[in-house]
């Protein structure tokens, strides 16, 4: 049976989602994720809920502790990581309260821990060349758009964002150039999520709660309160998407996948392969 990883973002990490939630503390070897776990059920599949921002959403996208928080959902075991995140929109057609699900994205983030392997701990030894792309696990990936399909949700099949440091908006100028250059979101939590979850040889992947319109349209200039009065109002439709997918997600057989993942992870290292690394060692 699969479990799920889900990361909650902005409004998105509510316990009640999972039937008789129980709360654990993990530690990990890079320090504290962003608060407790929270272990439970959804339609009978086993789920680990955490929430990105900690449950007060008191830690900025900056100071995630993104490498704690991937490790302490590899330390409970789940086998998938579906994750939620307020974007704004960089294009006319992608509305607030839409959702996206992104296919890439374009790092503009400078202060991040974005690699397990940077020799603090002795179990990831080497230099880690992740490939990047596909950003997204694609099979993951298609299992939210067919279910957004199925729930009628409105929503947008691909797009990628622009992932800023934060936690300021962007300038009128910065959002005009990334929506020169085809961007769909600008967002401060895309990265490095999901490259730590490809380190990991997890398959991951993200939906985007469009919020606002950021700053490049004349009548709108995203806020934050703007951004999360739109999010409460719409919260409700990912919470729906993400109930049903995991029951979706459920009925597929993983384990080839998390081989294939785990396997082009261990040869993205430059170490002897003779070199066992523990996590990303699985039996055919």
């Amino acid at each position: 049976m699969v479990k799920v990883g889900i990361i909650g973002g902005s409004g998105l990490e509510d316990p009640n989602i999972l039937l008789n939630p129980q709360v654990v503390s993990v530690e990990t070897p890079y320090g504290n994720p962003s608060d407790h776990l929270i272990e439970g059920t959804i339609n009978g599949v086993d789920c680990v809920l955490l929430a990105r921002h900690g449950r007060k959403h008191d830690i900025m996208p900056g100071n995630v502790n993104y490498r704690a928080n991937l490790w302490a959902l590899y330390s409970l075991g789940v086998d998938v990581i579906i994750a939620s995140t307020a974007c704004g929109s960089l294009q006319e057609n992608v509305e607030p309260g839409h959702l996206l699900f992104p296919d890439s994205v374009f790092d503009r983030t400078n202060s991040r821990r974005a690699t397990f392997f940077d020799g603090s701990y002795s179990q990831a030894p080497g230099v880690c060349h992740i490939q990047s792309h596909p950003t997204y696990n694609e099979k993951l990936r298609q299992v939210l758009i067919s279910t957004a399909e199925k729930c009628q949700l409105v929503h947008h099949r691909t797009g990628f964002g622009v992932c800023i440091e934060g936690p300021r908006f962007s300038t009128k100028a910065e959002s005009m150039v990334f929506k020169s250059w085809g961007a769909s979101l600008v967002n401060m939590t895309m990265m490095p999520e999901c490259i730590l979850a490809k380190e990991l040889g997890i398959p991951y992947a993200t939906t985007a709660l469009v919020t606002d319109y950021d700053c490049w349209k004349e009548e709108d200039h995203v806020t934050a309160s703007s951004v999360m009065e739109v999010f409460a109002a719409n919260v409700d439709k990912a919470k729906t998407l993400f109930i049903e997918a995991v029951g979706e997600i459920a009925k597929i057989d993983w384990k080839p996948e998390i081989l294939r993942m785990k396997t082009e992870a261990r040869q993205s290292i430059m170490i002897s392969p003779d070199v066992v690394i523990p996590f990303l060692t699985v039996t055919p």
